[in-house]
């Protein structure tokens, strides 16, 4: 039996519980007792199985590399949407699409996922997988000439200003 008490057990996350409840009668298509009774037990069961799961937290280093990253990747995106258009145009036969395997120096998983993010909202590249030991990302990439390049160009674009924002 754990020693927490009761009301801890019931509620591990008010917030949580209350932010379910919320959005179950703003979902629903009625607002009648029905509705926020069920909208309640969810607020109770669904943090309750939430705080089972073994979370990560984030950490968060310097903030300072947030606004040049953010203008990396606008300008990556709006330099990718034309090449990729230009590519999609262009001959079929030109296009060399293939797979590399990024070797991660980050091990945040937060900054991990805003990696893999950053990565697939740029044209023409998208995160595939992430090896189990999150050391490698494996990256599709529309057209691939120079493997090492790219792997370069991630982890200085993206990836150093991550290490900065999530140590």
């Amino acid at each position: 039996m754990s020693k927490r008490p009761l009301l801890r057990r019931l509620f591990p996350s008010p917030p949580l519980s209350v932010t379910v409840t919320v959005f179950w009668m703003v979902m629903s298509s009625s607002f009648d007792l029905g509705q926020l009774l069920l909208g309640l037990v969810l607020g109770v069961v669904i943090p309750m199985f939430a705080a089972r799961l073994d979370r990560e937290f984030a950490r968060l280093g310097t903030l300072r590399p947030i606004p040049k990253l953010m203008a990396v990747i606008l300008w990556d995106i709006l330099i990718s949407n034309l090449r990729v258009a230009g590519q999609v145009l262009g001959p079929e036969s030109r296009l060399k699409p293939g797979f590399i395997w990024v070797p991660l120096d980050i091990a945040n998983i937060h900054g991990i996922a805003a990696l893999t993010s950053f990565i697939t909202l740029t044209p023409g590249t998208v995160s595939a997988a992430l090896s189990d030991d999150r050391r490698y990302l494996l990256v599709h990439v529309l057209h691939l000439e120079d493997p090492a390049a790219l792997i370069n160009e991630i982890k200085h674009r993206y990836e150093a200003p991550l290490m900065e924002i999530f140590p």
